[in-house]
């Protein structure tokens, strides 16, 4: 069960790391997508630094609400960006594959990593 939840995790924080560094070093490149999905432009700074941080959160494990926030504001954010791609015809990307990891990660850390 710890290797179904280390992958998982690990996995999982992979993709939001990614994400965060796309939103801080293309930035211009994630607002023209944020524009096309009619989101705010000004939350892609803040978006990626609370991923940033909910990484932490997560694989510290210190603060167990700050990590229970941070699975939450993580499922929230894959679920909307899964939306907005769909609804602008683009192909099921890495956000879905994502929810499943952080579905896997939530449940099973929860019996290994109370």
């Amino acid at each position: 069960m710890k290797i179904v939840y280390w992958i998982s995790t690990v996995a999982l924080c992979c993709i939001m790391l990614y994400s965060a560094q796309m939103y801080v070093f293309k930035t211009e490149m994630i607002k023209g997508f944020f524009e096309s999905f009619n989101y705010p432009t000004y939350i892609v700074v803040p978006l990626a630094i609370a991923k940033m941080l909910g990484v932490i959160a997560i694989l510290t494990n210190k603060v167990k609400w700050m990590k229970e926030w941070a699975y939450a504001g993580f499922f929230f954010d894959l679920v909307l960006a899964s939306l907005a791609h769909y609804y602008a015809g683009h192909p099921v990307g890495l956000s879905v594959y994502a929810i499943i990891l952080l579905a896997v990660s939530y449940t099973v850390g929860k019996k290994v990593r109370p």
